[in-house]
């Protein structure tokens, strides 16, 4: 690279441009003006130069230490990033009935079971399995309860498109295989694919009935309902996934269910719920948590025991669960790293936090309740 080697300083100026201003200028009366200005070029360019550099090294570093990681702690890690650097757009939010958020479905598949019941404080869920017409058969056949990850991410999706659309009859994807891409999963056939997982929780869910309870101090309702009132296509489980196999353009909320779940929908970060797509139990801490978190206005204080009934289900012992448990809030904060929950030897504490702070901000009226409570 040419440079200018001057016993006047300008030396030190490399760039070819910087170095034909100087030597155009050399013996005019502008030549020490733009001597200046060329040397205080060079100086930002240099600096810019090694911002760039140590940035570079810095990504490098990242994606190496990244790539050791294993796949699930990898790809909390990139999404805590995308989180970080990117707030939550409306694209972003999804929607989910609160006591659902709350209580949440089984974690793993009830053998045998048809019904099941979970309780978190002041309201209740109960579910009741049932029966989808077969059109090939005609018999009612019995689909089991809807269980683990993919029931709760499918009804995150189908809540989101009633709370966006303000209408229980909902336009969704045209195919399974769409849906599952929407949600970050890739299309796989045969027995132990996505394809087969997501139509037999979309059965559980279509047949199921819910009884939903519902108190604040004074008032108790229960609704008794199913969350869909009509759903028009069988999924066969074993269908190819080239088959193309038509779900239901359309499905229709039971209206007791769209419109309680109009007045009672949390927002949830989808980004945030894919980094726990695996596990049914870091989805249900996921949801609680940012329910919890938008509301609280005091710290709040909860035993092992009472995280125990609330997230132990499949554990045999409070020992066990003690042990997964902070597993699951581990990598709930490698996500958000900076929220307000701690755990120690008597349970958990979770204390008020800035808006910036929560999983999802919160919806208008919440924020104002919490703004007049800080007044």
């Amino acid at each position: 690279m040419m440079s200018v080697t001057q016993l006047d300083g300008s030396d030190d100026i490399r760039d070819p441009d910087l170095v034909a201003l100087v030597e155009k200028a050399r013996g005019s009366v502008a030549y020490n003006a733009t001597l200046t200005v060329a040397r205080a070029d060079q100086a930002r360019r240099d600096a810019d130069r090694i911002q760039a550099e140590t940035a570079e090294v810095q990504r490098n570093t990242i994606i190496g230490a990244r790539a050791k990681l294993a796949r699930n702690a990898r790809r909390r890690d990139l999404i805590r990033e995308v989180i970080e650097n990117e707030p939550a757009a409306p694209e972003n939010i999804q929607h989910l009935h609160s006591v659902l958020a709350l209580c949440g479905l089984p974690y793993r598949e009830p053998k045998g079971a048809t019904n099941f019941f979970r309780e978190y404080g002041r309201n209740t869920l109960a579910i009741n399995a049932g029966r989808l017409t077969n059109p090939i058969s005609g018999e009612m056949e019995l689909q089991g309860l809807p269980y683990g990850p993919k029931a709760r991410l499918l009804l995150l999706h189908l809540c989101t498109e009633a709370v966006k659309q303000r209408s229980p009859k909902i336009e969704v994807a045209h195919s399974l295989s769409g849906f599952i891409r929407d949600m970050g999963f890739p299309v796989t056939g045969g027995d132990r694919g996505t394809l087969k997982q997501f139509k037999e929780q979309l059965n559980r869910l279509a047949a199921c009935s819910m009884q939903i309870g519902l108190w604040d101090g004074s008032r108790a309702s229960t609704l008794n309902v199913p969350p869909f009132r009509q759903l028009d296509v069988w999924l066969p489980l074993n269908a190819h996934p080239d088959q193309g196999l038509l779900w239901s353009s359309t499905i229709t909320f039971q209206t007791d269910f769209f419109d309680n779940l109009l007045q009672h929908a949390l927002p949830v970060d989808i980004r945030a719920a894919r980094a726990f797509a695996g596990s049914a139990r870091q989805l249900d801490l996921l949801f609680w948590v940012g329910y919890r978190l938008s509301r609280l206005e005091r710290p709040l204080r909860l035993t092992w025991d009472n995280l125990y009934k609330q997230f132990g289900s499949e554990n045999g012992s409070i020992r066990s669960f003690r042990q997964e448990f902070r597993k699951d809030v581990a990598h709930l904060t490698e996500v958000f790293p900076r929220l307000k929950l701690t755990l120690d030897e008597n349970g958990m504490q979770l204390l008020p936090s800035d808006q910036k702070d929560l999983l999802v901000p919160p919806k208008a009226i919440l924020a104002n309740r919490r703004a007049r409570a800080k007044g």
